[in-house]
């Protein structure tokens, strides 16, 4: 099992951009480690992941082309870049780690069993 620290949240304006960053504890090589979304009374959402060993990565058609996912293996963290931010990606994002799946199942694994504490991210005028 992994602890996930994550950081990064914020007030940003539409348009701006924030990174995010998730550290890991203990040892990732086989894990995938990505980041959900949510918000009060809707489904969590899948927004990106990333295989540690291999650097394979999936992205929701929803943040295609702005956000991009990354890692530092030798810092044991992965970061998620979210430029061109919209009002409606305003959501608490959780990291979230595994080595049940790979990065390519990740974004619809329900039973990931690692999680961060969350981060808030606003996006507002």
């Amino acid at each position: 099992q992994v602890q996930l620290v994550e950081s990064g949240g914020g007030l940003v304006q539409p348009g701006g951009s924030l990174r995010l960053s998730c550290t890991a504890s203990g040892s990732t090589y086989y894990y995938a480690i990505g980041w959900f979304r949510q918000v009060p009374g809707k489904e969590r959402e899948g927004v990106s992941c990333i295989g540690m060993r291999d650097g394979i990565t999936d992205t929701a058609d929803s943040v295609k082309g702005r956000f991009t996912i990354s890692r530092d293996v030798a810092k044991n963290t992965v970061y998620l870049q979210m430029n061109n931010l919209k009002p409606e990606d305003t959501a608490v994002y959780y990291c979230a780690a595994t080595a049940r799946v790979r990065a390519t199942m990740f974004l619809r694994y329900r039973s990931i069993e690692n999680w961060g504490q969350g981060t808030l991210v606003t996006v507002s005028s």
